[in-house]
């Protein structure tokens, strides 16, 4: 098990080095570790699932929507199959509440039918369109004059933090290096092909590009110009937990060009979001919200759920999808090159992470590459953050056979110093606060840190009485 946060790179060549450790990126280098092959991960930030991955709506998709006969509508498909059982069997949060497709005006109404069909198109055969008698008796909060819906049972909400880092736990534990804080500057030609990166040289015989919104920088550093990726912001609003009884379902609105529109959907952690806003933009960095993004947010929720606006809201984020001007995936395979480019993942990503990974191994073995034999992985059990199941505070049974379960941290998301411990001692620990509080919810509740804060940060690098739960470097 090797993660490395600092310091010179290892002097070896890789059978393989996946770029960008996000949700797709660790899927990748957790598909390609149960091969016998040598494989790096590399991510420019401090922890896995920094970028766009940890700021997304966190929906686990039935791909119904999908464009018929697209690499998307596939990958989705197989991922939303995929994903689910791995989910089950992993101890990542997922609740199958169902969707519906709100028509608020005629022209939505009339767009329903053909959604049905659509769907019947992507494989997906169990939508209906419902009355407005239907939908107000399953969302009675729902604001009025709505005029019918799409029921879509099959969606469902699902953590994003956990199922990035169970990826990432997986693959390093069964044997990739993952190297942080290791941003990739340039590619040079050759065999073994060379990445300078912030920590220096790391060669590699194949390559795979999951650098999200820097996909296309990736790509045209080796020649290709396939895609351009514009950054497109959502910006997004949390909801107190209060506001949870409010929503049954996630609440879609018809879906237009640009995405897939302002939703409500309750959270796997027990709070209600809205958003996300869709503002293409040039910055690759943008990562903040704006006075105007929460006003459009506010106004649109208004007549969603007129309620939820009279709820606080504990958080705002925003969130960069990396859209180009195809409406498809750009995966492709260069196999002179030993090159697979892992582009234009948008939305669906986190759904379709896992077929997304067993496509590029096939790509990479269509390439005459020899990968040996695959062999099943040992199974990962993440730590439970969500509501749906009991959580560490609430088992007597836990708390009996270690106390440090019982002693609450982090009042308002109920943590405590044995999650925190727990996940300090992790295969791939935390690097920052922010990386604590997505394995934890530590500093994600209603005060956000205002109470807590000191004591976490104590716990995470601490610089007085208070002992660390971090555990010694080679413990």
């Amino acid at each position: 098990m090797t993660v490395t946060t600092s310091g010179t790179l290892p002097d070896e060549v890789y059978d393989v080095v996946v770029i960008g450790a996000g949700v797709v990126g660790t899927a990748i280098a957790r598909e390609l570790t149960r091969y016998p092959l040598r494989v790096a991960l590399v991510e420019a930030s401090d922890d896995v699932g920094d970028g766009t991955s940890k700021a997304n709506t966190a929906i686990l998709h039935t791909g119904f929507d999908a464009v018929p006969g697209s690499l998307e509508s596939r990958l989705v498909r197989d991922g939303q199959r995929r994903l689910s059982a791995y989910a089950a069997r992993s101890g990542i949060p997922v609740e199958p509440l169902g969707a519906l497709l709100v028509a608020w005006d005629d022209e939505q109404l009339a767009a329903l039918p053909r959604l049905v069909e659509k769907a019947e198109r992507n494989e997906y055969h169990e939508t209906r369109v419902i009355g407005p008698d239907e939908l107000y008796a399953r969302e009675p909060s729902l604001g009025p004059g709505a005029l019918g819906a799409l029921d879509v049972p099959g969606e469902s909400i699902i953590c994003p933090w956990t199922t990035t880092l169970a990826y990432a736990t997986q693959a390093v534990r069964e044997g990739t290096a993952l190297h942080l804080n290791c941003r990739v500057e340039s590619v040079t030609s050759g065999s073994p092909r060379e990445l300078i990166t912030t920590r220096g040289p790391l060669r590699t015989r194949t390559l795979v590009n999951a650098a999200g919104l820097y996909a296309d920088e990736i790509d045209r550093a080796l020649g290709h110009a396939d895609f351009t990726v514009t950054p497109r912001r959502g910006q997004l609003m949390v909801f107190d937990k209060l506001a949870r009884g409010l929503v049954r379902h996630i609440l879609l609105p018809v879906p237009t060009a640009l995405g897939k529109g302002v939703l409500v959907a309750p959270t796997v952690y027990g709070n209600v979001m809205l958003g996300p806003t869709a503002e293409d933009l040039a910055d690759k960095g943008a990562t903040g919200s704006s006075a105007e993004g929460l006003a459009f947010l506010r106004e649109k929720g208004g007549r969603i759920l007129p309620e939820l606006l009279e709820e606080e809201v504990t958080a705002v984020y925003a969130g960069l999808r990396a859209a180009t001007e195809d409406d498809d995936y750009r995966i492709r395979c260069h196999p002179g090159q030993r090159y697979v480019t892992v582009g234009g993942i948008r939305s669906t990503g986190l759904t379709a992470s896992m077929a997304i990974a067993a496509h590029v191994v096939e790509l990479l073995a269509g390439t005459g590459q020899d990968l040996g034999t695959p062999r099943e992985l040992a199974p990962v059990t993440m730590p439970n953050i969500g509501e749906a199941f009991p959580r560490p505070y609430q088992r007597a049974d836990l708390i009996a056979s270690d106390p440090e379960y019982g002693r609450i941290v982090c009042h308002c998301e109920r943590v405590s110093r044995g999650e925190i411990r727990d996940a300090l001692a992790g295969i791939v620990p935390p690097g920052s606060l922010d990386g604590l509080r997505r394995r934890t919810r530590a500093r994600g509740g209603r005060c956000q840190g205002f109470y807590c804060g000191a004591a976490v940060r104590a716990l995470f690098a601490p610089d007085g009485d208070e002992p660390s739960l971090r555990p010694e470097v080679g413990s």
